[in-house]
């Protein structure tokens, strides 16, 4: 229906046809797994997050049926599974790519560099913000905080940290992806797909080999206000800019190691698993004379 006021339409929109529903075998499959998920808690309700990711592993984004599903098995309305769904982002609301390519333009990763690789990461694989590549490969998107500022600028993929980053080091990350060579991140798990990311997220055991075990621990730089607080680190040094201060060169003349800056802020070290020139990781405990 369609009304005029001023000369100008004004669109109702008619409304849709409810979501159609999933084939009878995967639908069965996702009842089981929904089981699963809804017994580990004492008001089924509670189970709709996990739900639907769960229905985000089927097709990559959280669907109308998908929406109906998460309903028909909590009591819910649709109405309901919607305001949740589309509140968190990490629910995707259209198709996307196997890759979820994020990078954080807060401030602290923005000032270090994240607006830069957003606008070089755009230009080099010809997509705006929430759109995907052409084999369907790679999404690329402006995330908020990712709780990583201590090795700004950092980029996700499908939510594992790639740390350090520069607008070289992600070129190389989203090439690697797309030709299907293999990534490792900086810390965490082996990346997989974001399918496989959603059934995880869902609740469900990572059952690739390894996996588990490589989900690592908080880094040097997110360590450091802890050891300053046990007494454990060396005094703070005053960390003159980049371009040279006062005391410009470390004890005896020799020149300061990035790696002894009280905060990688200060010195950001250009580390990627995507990029062989530069080692995985920090190179030794900051703060350490």
């Amino acid at each position: 229906m369609t009304t005029s006021s001023s000369g100008q339409g004004v669109s109702l929109g008619m409304p849709e046809l409810p979501a159609p529903d999933y084939p009878d075998d995967v639908r069965a499959r996702l009842e089981q797994d929904a089981r699963e998920i809804i017994a580990r808690y004492p008001d089924s309700r509670s189970a709709l997050l996990p739900l639907l990711h769960l229905v985000q592993s089927e097709e990559g984004y959280v669907t109308r049926t998908g929406m109906r599903f998460c309903a028909d098995v909590l009591g819910l309305t649709t109405a309901e599974v919607t305001a949740v769904a589309t509140f968190y982002t990490m629910y995707r609301r259209r198709p996307s790519g196997d890759y979820q390519v994020g990078v954080c333009t807060n401030t602290l990763c923005a000032v270090m560099g994240g607006d830069a690789i957003f606008e070089a990461l755009q230009e080099h694989l010809g997509v705006g913000n929430g759109e995907t590549t052409d084999d369907g490969k790679v999404t690329v998107e402006h995330i908020e905080c990712n709780a990583a500022c201590d090795y700004a600028p950092v980029v996700m993929v499908n939510w594992e940290f790639f740390d350090n980053q520069t607008p070289a080091s992600v070129k190389r990350l989203v090439d690697d992806l797309r030709a299907g060579r293999p990534v490792t991140p900086t810390r965490g798990a082996p990346l997989c797909t974001f399918k496989e990311t959603a059934r995880i997220l869902a609740g469900f055991p990572d059952e690739r080999e390894g996996a588990t075990e490589a989900g690592g621990s908080a880094g040097p730089a997110s360590l450091m206000g802890l050891r300053l607080a046990k007494g454990e680190a060396a005094p703070a040094r005053v960390v003159h800019p980049r371009d040279g201060g006062p005391d410009d060169g470390g004890p005896h003349g020799r020149p300061r190691d990035a790696a002894v800056h009280l905060s990688s802020h200060d010195a950001p070290q250009e580390t990627s698993a995507s990029d062989p020139s530069h080692p995985q990781g920090p190179v030794g405990e900051e703060g350490e004379g």
